[in-house]
């Protein structure tokens, strides 16, 4: 028998915990989490209008109801009051991190820091009830944002500042963040990136929600399309669709609407500009493309008033205490999923997902992907397992102070926010805060 502990319950570590319970019938596999709730980035990061995907969490629950995998929330490990990684490493054969990329890329410009400018990270963490997520005032007294990406996640907050509480209602979204946005007098998003439409990373799916939001117009400026003087016939499907999308739209003509979304292109913000100690707006120079797949600045700004500055420009991982890392790449060293330290191998240390391969792919890239870290950690298991851990890990945690969340804990969860969903006359609703998550699991 093979004891392994997998430290991530989204997609890379159910996916990793799936391939262990199938490619060996002798492995038990503890799925790990800070949270007491499981589906890392499919609930957290997951727009609630986007029930398709967070559907996905049908399958990751298929995981971890599994007979020989054990879901344990609450369970923090490395950092401030969390169990250290050399500890865990003594009650299992095998330990998997599967801890994404918790933290998001710097613009590095001046006013960065200014309230009023935060992380689309952290917008999306708190209309998604993350229980570390604040109410941080984001739209209180905001009339115009610019949100700084053109990826899916940069649509996703455009979209969700401009959504009605007709059509977020039905949603799992929390209460408050709801009363927030349908009380929003924000009436205009610029959606701004720094290359032309064709390098746009966003979906064609993702980009056309935003064309039938009800009372939202979006403009795109046909002068800023034309800068890009590339073949659109011999792009890419994905790109080429995007392009015709985007030009659709710049040759509408103006129509009444509550609410606008401008799409910008060649545009780089240079500073965030300070208006009453708070972000006012945001100072743009214009780019052009620099004939080798990149951009230029040509030395013309543009300033747009903004009071809510959302930056979308990619996630980051970071360090776990114990763990060697790379700075330059925010991943754990590593070949084939075998963590490294001091340019060898490290017996039972693994790594998949984000915070091995940085933050690439979609939700599926991670089953490749657990899959050749599982199959290093098989190929090691017969020397892992002459290794003395205990018979039972849980009792191990208990005793250092830990109260694991247990699957049933989990059941708990989803009943109260259910519970409060028809108190408020609406469907599930979710829990935002630590107090009442660990209440409703210890109710169980």
């Amino acid at each position: 028998m093979l004891r392994v502990a997998v430290v991530g319950s989204g997609p890379s570590g159910c996916y990793t915990a799936q391939s262990l319970v199938q490619l060996d019938s002798g492995v038990y596999v503890d799925v790990l989490d800070r949270l007491p709730c499981p589906y890392g980035l499919v609930r957290y990061g997951v727009a609630p209008d986007h029930e398709k995907i967070k559907s996905l969490q049908g399958s990751l629950r298929t995981v971890l109801e599994h007979e020989r995998v054990r879901f344990l929330g609450g369970v923090r490990v490395g950092g401030p009051g969390g169990l250290p990684v050399e500890r865990l490493r003594e009650l299992y054969h095998a330990v998997v991190y599967c801890v994404g990329a918790a933290t998001d890329r710097r613009l590095g410009i001046p006013g960065e820091e200014l309230p009023g400018s935060w992380s689309a990270t952290e917008f999306v963490s708190w209309y998604s009830a993350h229980p570390d997520a604040a109410d941080a005032g984001f739209l209180r007294g905001v009339r115009s944002a610019v949100v700084i990406g053109v990826g899916n996640v940069a649509v996703d907050v455009t979209r969700m500042l401009v959504r009605g509480a007709a059509e977020l209602r039905p949603t799992d979204i929390p209460q408050a963040a709801l009363d927030t946005l349908a009380a929003s007098g924000l009436g205009e998003v610029h959606m701004v990136g720094r290359r032309g439409p064709a390098q746009a990373r966003f979906t064609t799916k993702e980009l056309r929600e935003l064309g039938v939001l009800p009372g939202t117009e979006v403009i795109v400026d046909p002068g800023e399309l034309a800068l890009d003087s590339i073949d659109v016939a011999a792009l890419p499907a994905a790109q080429r669709r995007n392009v015709e999308v985007l030009r659709g739209w710049a040759e509408r003509p103006p129509a009444p609407a509550d609410r606008r979304i401008r799409l910008r292109f060649f545009l780089r913000p240079v500073e965030l500009l300070a208006s009453g100690g708070r972000v006012g707006g945001v100072r743009l120079e214009r780019t052009v493309p620099d004939g080798l797949g990149g951009v230029t600045g040509t030395g013309r700004y543009e300033d747009v008033p903004a009071q809510l500055v959302l930056r979308s420009v990619g996630y980051r991982g970071v360090p776990l205490e114990g763990l060697p890392f790379d700075a330059s790449t925010g991943t754990v060293p590593h070949v084939a999923g075998r963590v490294v330290r001091d340019g060898v191998p490290s017996p039972g240390e693994y790594v998949a997902g984000w915070i091995k391969r940085g933050p690439t792919g979609v939700i599926g890239t991670n089953r490749p992907c657990a899959k050749e870290t599982v199959l290093s950690l098989l190929a090691d298991a017969p020397a892992l397992a002459r290794g003395d851990v205990p018979e039972d890990p849980v009792a191990a945690l208990r005793a250092t102070g830990l109260d694991p969340v247990s699957w049933s804990g989990w059941l708990s969860i989803e009943r109260a926010e259910a519970a409060l969903g028809a108190r408020l006359g609406r469907s599930v609703v979710k829990l935002a805060d630590w107090e009442a998550l660990l209440g409703a699991a210890r109710s169980s």
